[in-house]
């Protein structure tokens, strides 16, 4: 116990620091939701008895269609972001040599130093309506205005962030993995393909579900995305969550919002955490 002592002082400065700066913080926010809103006022009325009137209001159609387009997108980008990235993360690990894996490693995290407005402005010059495929997409007869089109630009806007964390965090999953699996797989008969599908896949797939969640999580908490590529017509819960806060200043609903995000994010990973390992046992 005595020598145990020293290390639980060493993690008091790091447990403070979280302390201070998020359990405080969203314990205000938690506290917030439960207040009353007066409109022309900013922030919450002072003194007034709490309410789940701001709770209550989520469950009209326009917060659900925000919420079912937000993690419908943000779901879309993260499947098609470990589709991409596994085959890539494989190349690296198990077939590239060490210089290029040095390389493409380097250059994978690169990427993430990217500016978001400049992934987002080079998406919007190259698919927009205005952009320099716009004359092959009205060729085709594809409305670069409608829902559907804009989905699909948002979409890759989020695969550029899911797609380089994917692949970093699917590299360390392969990297753990004993190549001499696969091989006796083989060597009893499976084919490559059978090999992997059977055993490399159903071993890594921790590594896959945490590459899906992290990739879950950028999408669900898009902001510049969705706001830009978007236009206005396709908006995020972040979206939502800035506009209470900022352009009306009803603290009360934002908080509320910014709750029910959060518990549906902790439900996600609980659900995927207990399939990861569902799936480990069979």
């Amino acid at each position: 116990m005595k020598a145990a002592r020293p290390k639980i002082l060493l993690l008091l400065p790091a447990a403070a620091v979280f302390a201070l700066f998020l359990v405080v913080p969203m314990l205000m926010v938690l506290t917030e939701s439960f207040h009353t809103f007066e409109p022309g006022r900013i922030g919450s009325v002072e003194g007034a008895p709490l309410t789940l009137a701001n709770y209550a209001e989520l469950f009209l159609p326009v917060y659900g269609q925000y919420f079912a387009q937000t993690y419908f997108l943000a779901f879309c980008a993260s499947v098609i972001a470990i589709m991409f990235a596994f085959p890539i993360a494989y190349c690296i690990a198990r077939i590239a040599s060490a210089r290029v894996r040095k390389a493409s490693i380097s250059a994978i995290v690169g990427l993430m130093f990217l500016s978001a407005l400049v992934r987002v402005y080079a998406l919007q010059l190259t698919f927009g309506s205005a952009g320099i495929l716009a004359p092959l997409v009205s060729a085709v007869d594809i409305n670069t205005n409608g829902r559907p089109y804009i989905n699909f630009v948002i979409v890759a806007g989020l695969l550029h962030y899911a797609i380089p964390m994917s692949i970093l965090i699917l590299i360390g999953a392969i990297q753990n993995l004993n190549p001499r699996l696969t091989e006796a797989a083989q060597s009893l008969g499976a084919s490559a393909l059978t090999s992997h599908i059977t055993v490399t896949i159903p071993l890594c797939i921790r590594g896959i579900v945490s590459a899906f969640l992290v990739s879950m999580t950028l999408g669900v908490s898009a902001f510049v995305i969705p706001w830009v590529l978007g236009r206005g017509r396709v908006l995020f819960i972040s979206n939502l969550i800035y506009s209470r806060f900022s352009e009306i200043a009803n603290y009360p609903s934002g908080a509320a919002i910014s709750i029910v995000m959060m518990a549906l994010s902790l439900l996600l990973i609980f659900i995927m955490s207990r399939l990861a390992t569902s799936l480990e046992r069979a």
